[in-house]
């Protein structure tokens, strides 16, 4: 019985030490999206205050690759992310489509002239519906969107370059290949 006492707290020690040692190997950053591989939901978002135009689901069907990226202002982690989406829009790497979410008027286009746009166009998510539909847990997040409509890849955290070189560049030139 004593020797019975002894090995259950080593057994259990073992077994919890496993399942931390099997979290440490996964990604935090790959939140699974119901959305890979389907269509992306239909929406038509007004264009953000002090803007002109906003877009519609239907525009991200356009025979090429482009991304859909979920910004505010009051995103500390967009700040991050920004100076990159700037680079890759001033390069012509890849058009990106901006999702304004639950940002108070004004202010996403008041942070967009401090910062610069590379959105080829922004749409306004105040309610947050659009991002419900989406599945977004917060912002920033990215969603590669195929040729031909549909969702291929969710990112759930700021782009960096690093981040683009390893994973998002390969994967859009393999779906502009398709």
């Amino acid at each position: 019985m004593n020797r019975l006492l002894l090995i259950v707290p080593v057994l259990l020690f073992v077994v919890v030490g496993a399942f931390f040692a099997w979290g440490l190997t996964r990604d935090p950053t790959a939140i699974p999206s119901q959305l890979i591989d389907k269509p992306l939901p239909d929406f038509d978002m007004a264009a953000i205050e002090g803007m002109d135009e906003g877009f519609s689901s239907d525009e991200l069907k356009n025979g090429d690759v482009v991304l859909l990226n979920v910004f505010a202002s009051w995103c500390v982690s967009c700040h991050i992310e920004h100076p990159f989406l700037m680079q890759l829009a001033q390069n012509d790497v890849i058009e990106i489509y901006g999702l304004n979410w639950k940002d108070e008027p004004g202010k996403g286009k008041e942070w967009l002239d401090r910062l610069g746009n590379p959105y080829a166009k922004v749409g306004d998510d105040y309610s947050g519906r659009v991002a419900l539909d989406l599945g977004v847990t917060g912002a920033p997040e990215t969603f590669v969107i195929d040729k031909n409509g549909d969702v291929r890849f969710r990112v759930a955290m700021p782009i960096t370059e690093q981040y683009w070189n390893t994973t998002l560049g390969p994967l859009i030139e393999d779906l502009r290949r398709q």
